[in-house]
């Protein structure tokens, strides 16, 4: 686990949204719990989700941690949970912290956070380079990558503290889809998404997931404004992904773009990265 007085890592580590609902659920109180879909449809029946709702395979970043870190607040205030609203965001800062993600909210911080301003607390630019040629570029980073990687990023302009360094922003992949070994099982980080109405695969954008208009996952209010991409299950709407799916995903896609409606002001399919086509 990282100190005070060290440095975030190049690269975030990588934890999936529905792992960390299913820890948060446990931390809240809110089992007996069987998997992550019951987990994060618990804490959205309580309320508590990232604005878009629990998105299964994406990584928990900062701004999720932030509207998970307000929904908690919200929820406990309301009478929702077993514990008050203290006891409840410590479980929150103890779960990320456990997970050596110790994000603080910077919100209330007046600096400005602008695209292409660099992090103040900038590691070694040898250390990151070296980084990058040896492990690939990072999925979630605070660092500003070396400039030929730059294209492959966006930079989410949302302020935070890491133990007692402040950042007005990180870097993310625009495309990314990685398969992870974890505990003698295979999880997937990936911000490509399947339609199982119409079998194709959609692309998550931060930028528009941080102003809150992207595809709908568990938990989140019913809105015109948000694509949903689900299956019912029993009486509830969910967003999941089968094992199939997954593998789908894995072997070749296509991308996307979202409606106009959910953020992508063009409506023009998006063309980062390298993407085969699918067969």
């Amino acid at each position: 686990m990282q100190t005070s007085g060290e440095k975030p890592p190049v690269e975030q580590p990588l934890i999936r949204e529905g792992d960390f609902a299913f820890n948060l659920a446990d931390a809240l109180k809110l089992g007996p719990l069987e998997n992550e879909i019951e987990a994060e449809s618990k804490l959205g029946d309580a309320g508590i989700a990232p604005r878009n709702g629990w998105i299964a395979d994406y990584p928990v970043t900062p701004d999720i941690i932030g509207e998970i870190r307000k929904s908690i607040s919200d929820a406990a205030n309301a009478g929702l949970l077993a514990m008050n609203t203290t006891d409840a965001l410590k479980s929150l800062q103890n779960l990320i912290s456990g997970l050596n993600l110790a994000i603080g909210d910077g919100s209330s911080q007046t600096k400005p956070a602008r695209k292409g301003q660099k992090n103040d607390t900038e590691t070694s630019g040898t250390v990151v380079t070296n980084y990058y040629h040896e492990h690939g570029p990072p999925v979630v980073t605070y660092y500003s990558p070396p400039p030929n990687y730059t294209y492959l990023y966006t930079w989410v302009p949302y302020p935070f503290w890491w133990w007692n360094s402040w950042f007005p922003g990180y870097f993310i992949l625009v495309d990314f889809h990685r398969i992870i070994h974890k505990h003698e099982h295979v999880n997937v980080i990936s911000n490509l998404c399947i339609d199982r109405r119409t079998n194709r695969v959609f692309r998550i954008d931060p930028i528009a997931r941080f102003h809150g208009r992207t595809y709908g996952g568990i938990g989140v209010p019913r809105s015109s404004k948000r694509y949903m991409i689900r299956v019912p299950l029993g009486d509830r709407d969910i967003f999941y992904k089968s094992s199939r799916e997954r593998e789908m995903v894995g072997q070749s896609y296509k991308t996307f773009a979202p409606p106009t409606a959910i953020g992508n002001e063009s409506g023009v399919p998006h063309t980062g990265g390298v993407r085969p086509e699918k067969r």
